[in-house]
């Protein structure tokens, strides 16, 4: 991993749709069929007014801009749970030519720090389940728990920990390379 260049990590406005767009161009045709389980060719307006146009609370999400270029280069989200305000679906996504350089990390260490401050405790992720090697993985992180199985996909539910990112970091770093797919993104409601 190279070293990280500075970068600018903030609040994702309604003013970022463009921002956003052009992010979304620069994912590979892999990289959005691992985001949203399925092809996907652009944003659609509605779609792009729900990753926009948030409350901040319920529904968050951080972007990440290179300050040189003034692209985005990333983005992490969080949606509460309807029917347990303390979990939230969880998603971080980062354009191919900055994967490897932890900005999803600091993007989730940011993110992880606004679902503190709003009482959410845990995230919840969707994994394939015949991805033995993130399963693997998932069993030594701790706090993990298979919540539901169904379809070839196990879901998890990963507790947050108290201050910064703990073991979480590597589970984070699996779902911004498209290895663990949040549990959201089967609606393709995240990017």
């Amino acid at each position: 991993m190279t070293t990280p260049k500075t970068l600018v990590i903030r609040p994702i406005s309604q003013d970022d749709k463009q921002v956003l767009r052009e992010g979304f161009e620069r994912l590979s045709d892999r990289s959005r069929y691992q985001r949203f389980l399925s092809p996907q060719e652009r944003l659609s307006a509605s779609e792009l007014r729900y990753l926009t146009e948030i409350d901040h609370h319920d529904h968050e999400a951080l972007v990440a801009i290179d300050p040189d270029t003034n692209q985005g280069v990333g983005v992490a989200r969080y949606v509460r749970s309807k029917t347990d305000p303390k979990v939230a679906e969880l998603a971080v996504t980062v354009v191919d030519d900055w994967q490897g350089q932890g900005v999803g990390g600091r993007l989730a260490a940011a993110l992880a720090d606004r679902a503190r401050v709003e009482a959410i405790t845990s995230f919840t992720a969707l994994v394939l389940a015949d991805n033995e090697l993130m399963l693997n993985l998932l069993r030594h992180l701790g706090q993990v728990r298979v919540v539901h199985s169904e379809l070839g996909t196990v879901e998890l539910t990963i507790d947050l920990p108290e201050t910064g990112l703990g073991q979480l970091r590597r589970l984070l770093g699996a779902i911004a390379r498209g290895e663990i797919v949040p549990f959201g993104r089967r609606a393709g409601h995240f990017i």
